[in-house]
């Protein structure tokens, strides 16, 4: 899986996060902020903000500690830290990004705060262990295998708690072309309807469910985000090199296409663990 995963062209030379950072005069070494650094470290929509929504959804404090699946090179584990105060363990499958990520996190000073851990939620949680909250961005997309998805975050879950996760859905039937997309460019074979999603998570002993149609707000989103970053291109390629710039330049017009054709969506969605 995690060699399939590596398609995905956001993927590709991910420590280009310590070029932006250099591009602001921080070298590799120095201290950073973690309000300097969400502008870089966000692999998912909208940013900071949904993270925010998580923070009020699932009413996080600092007594709490938080399990992120898929956390990329830790930006929204690293966000939750600082903003509520919450302990959280970052579970990502991917070495290059688990290894970039421990690496901001040092540099940001919240190592008694994120624990990083490589691994696959599929293969269950090391120790068994319970949380307060779990959260995902963007990841329960490349994961096919939805029963045991579910079962485990249920089962890594404390009674009376919830979860809260950003992710695609099949807004409209998906054509022939747009499956043949999600699965070269997105690593994505799995695409809900919002029925489909309700009936899983019910399945998977969950109550309290909430799907919400991020849709219009996500497609807004991903337009903008190609538009500034073609904008910028030469100022891209000089930091980042051509073929780094072409690469994601060809993965934002993917997902533009697909979310402006109407058939993909997005859905955050809320179920809690019954106490």
């Amino acid at each position: 899986m995690i060699d399939d995963i590596k398609a995905m062209k956001l993927y590709h030379q991910v420590d280009r996060v310590f070029n932006e950072l250099n591009s602001l005069g921080i070298k590799d070494k120095d201290p950073v902020d973690v309000s300097v650094l969400s502008a870089f470290d966000q692999y998912h929509y909208l940013g900071t903000d949904a993270v925010d929504e998580a923070i009020k959804m699932l009413d996080m404090d600092s007594s709490m500690e938080i399990m992120e699946i898929g956390a990329g090179i830790g930006g929204p584990a690293r966000y939750l830290a600082h903003t509520s105060g919450c302990k959280v363990t970052a579970l990502e499958l991917q070495p290059d990004l688990n290894s970039t990520a421990m690496k901001l996190t040092a540099r940001c000073r919240l190592q008694d705060k994120v624990t990083h851990l490589c691994g696959d939620i599929l293969d269950g949680l090391p120790e068994n262990k319970q949380y307060d909250a779990l959260v995902s961005w963007l990841t329960f997309l490349h994961i096919p295998d939805r029963p045991t998805l579910y079962s485990n975050c249920f089962a890594a879950m404390k009674p009376g708690t919830g979860i809260y996760v950003e992710d695609y859905f099949e807004r409209n039937p998906l054509s022939d072309q747009d499956k043949l997309v999600l699965r070269r460019e997105v690593y994505c074979d799995c695409v809900p309807t919002m029925s489909e999603y309700f009936n899983e998570l019910s399945e998977a002993g969950f109550n309290r469910i909430e799907l919400v149609d991020k849709s219009a707000q996500w497609t807004e989103f991903v337009v903008e985000r190609q538009s500034a970053f073609e904008n910028a291109r030469e100022r891209n390629e000089n930091l980042h090199g051509r073929k780094i710039v072409n690469s994601l330049s060809e993965f934002y017009s993917a997902i533009v296409n697909l979310f402006t054709a109407g058939n993909l969506g997005g859905v955050c969605f809320t179920a809690w663990k019954p106490g």
